[in-house]
């Protein structure tokens, strides 16, 4: 027979500040990937709802990583706003 094991949503958990702290200082965030060195671990996904031109550059100037979507929005369409507005404005039927 299976147990049944006890499992912990969002709302079950509670992160509350502790009792230590540590200066941003003494924190490092760069990560090595094989030859790559990154100085936050964020690979952005190559998804048009969560990456832009625009924000990819910010994210690499961060020291992440912005991957597009080579079959995306933004690289069929030189302005994008107009075709967001028309997903946006597009009948739900």
């Amino acid at each position: 027979m299976k147990t049944i094991e006890q499992t912990y949503g969002y709302d079950d958990v509670a992160i509350v500040p502790g009792e230590i702290t540590v200066n941003p200082e003494l924190v490092d965030t760069k990560i090595n990937i094989d030859n790559i060195e990154l100085d936050i671990p964020i690979f952005a996904s190559a998804m048009d709802s969560v990456i832009s031109t625009k924000f990819s550059k910010e994210i690499s100037d961060l020291g992440g990583v912005g991957v597009i979507n080579l079959d995306g929005i933004h690289v069929r369409y030189e302005d994008t706003e107009e075709i967001y507005n028309e997903i946006v404005n597009a009948s739900q039927k």
